[in-house]
């Protein structure tokens, strides 16, 4: 949860917390609810559905639920890996041992649960990487743009504009992110310029430098 603090900010780390606490208090209140069903393949499919569509839910709206979907949303900016391919990757070594445990049975329809399940994260979380364009008006703009290179990890490009009502030339600095990023960026450039005047817009799609085309 720390590595998502410092990658991420402060508040997917609030609603991580609170994901968690509220995940955990929901589980002891069911735990004494009788089951739906006990067909083992209907408890998979719908099982597997209902997990990777509460998962996918909270990572999309800028929480996460456990350590492994944290380390999942941190390493797909680095490698070619989604963030459900990871979860499902991790829990391959759980199976595993659970084999030993329950055995072999138990575990291959614990695989089947988590196969749905990470697909459908990955369905659910197409947005996770939807990037949004800035643009930021500060008189601060060389403070500004290297805050945001050194701090989040971005480039940005510098405009030369002209103000409509001054007729005065302004250095406007152009920025891409993605929408889990928007919160600290907004937080960079008014901790160092209070009066900066920023716009964000939604993009269409962003290819090329340290984006992917795609989540998968």
């Amino acid at each position: 949860m720390y590595s998502g603090y410092k990658q991420i900010g402060k508040t997917f780390m609030l609603s991580s917390a609170f994901g968690i606490v509220a995940l955990a208090f929901i589980e002891s209140t069911l735990h004494a609810v009788p089951p739906f069903t006990t067909e083992p393949i209907l408890a998979t499919v719908f099982g597997g559905l209902i997990l990777g569509l509460g998962v996918g839910l909270v990572i999309r709206h800028g929480g996460s639920m456990d350590g492994t979907e944290i380390m999942g949303i941190l390493l797909t900016k680095k490698l070619p890996f989604s963030v459900g391919e990871f979860v499902m990757f991790v829990n391959l070594f759980i199976f595993a041992w659970a084999a030993f445990v329950f055995g072999v049975e138990q575990a291959m329809y614990s695989v089947m649960t988590y196969y749905i399940a990470f697909k459908t994260i990955d369905t659910v979380i197409q947005g996770l990487d939807e990037t949004k364009a800035v643009l930021i008006v500060s008189d601060q703009y060389e403070e500004v743009s290297n805050a945001i290179l050194h701090r989040l990890g971005r480039g940005t490009t510098k405009l030369v504009a002209k103000g409509g009502y001054t007729d005065k030339e302004k250095e406007v600095i152009y920025a891409v992110v993605t929408r889990l990023e928007v919160t600290k960026l907004k937080s960079i450039v008014y901790e160092i310029d209070a009066n900066a005047f920023v716009t964000i817009m939604s993009t269409q799609e962003t290819n090329g430098g340290k984006f992917k085309s795609a989540i998968h």
